[in-house]
């Protein structure tokens, strides 16, 4: 099985997830995770799983992991699998009532990345995910790397019976 994690970090956090998602598929023999700004295209040939995460920046992926899903051709994720995570605050961490409010409207990353995966003909293989961040840099919430592992067992765990 070829899989692809590809993520974005601008305070670590992601990264962090990212390399604990890639760590639980050790036993693949052919992994990468990887940051945004060093993927190539020939890493998307023969691909079997592509999971994307990115931390939420304005209630949306970062302008590059954005970039990079727009420069998809169409169809070019066609029987591939798919699944999308990102990075937030909790909206119990949210004070202000209109903030709250603009969150839960606005939403979070994993979704519109996960929107456009679809859009590119890939299958979800996971619902989209989002983990934890106590502040604006983190770190992130206790407990958050070992959901991260469990997530990617999931996703395993699916892969395996499909």
């Amino acid at each position: 099985m070829k899989i692809l994690i590809i993520y974005d970090s601008v305070f670590g956090n992601t990264k962090q997830i990212a390399q604990a998602i890639g760590n639980t598929f050790s036993s693949e023999k052919n992994i990468k995770t990887i940051h945004i700004n060093d993927v190539k295209p020939e890493y998307l040939i023969g691909l079997d799983l592509l999971i994307v995460g990115s931390p939420t920046r304005g209630f949306r992926p970062t302008e590059a992991i954005k970039r990079f899903l727009n420069k998809l051709s169409s169809n070019s994720l066609k029987g591939i699998s798919v699944a999308a995570f990102d990075t937030r605050f909790s909206l119990n961490h949210v004070k202000p009532k209109i903030l709250r409010f603009m969150v839960k409207i606005g939403g979070y990353a994993a979704k519109p990345i996960t929107k456009k995966l679809l859009k590119k003909g890939g299958e979800l293989l996971q619902s989209p995910e989002g983990f934890i961040v106590n502040g604006v840099e983190g770190p992130l919430k206790i407990g958050e790397l070992e959901r991260a592992e469990n997530w990617a067992r999931l996703i395993i765990s699916k892969y395996q019976k499909s």
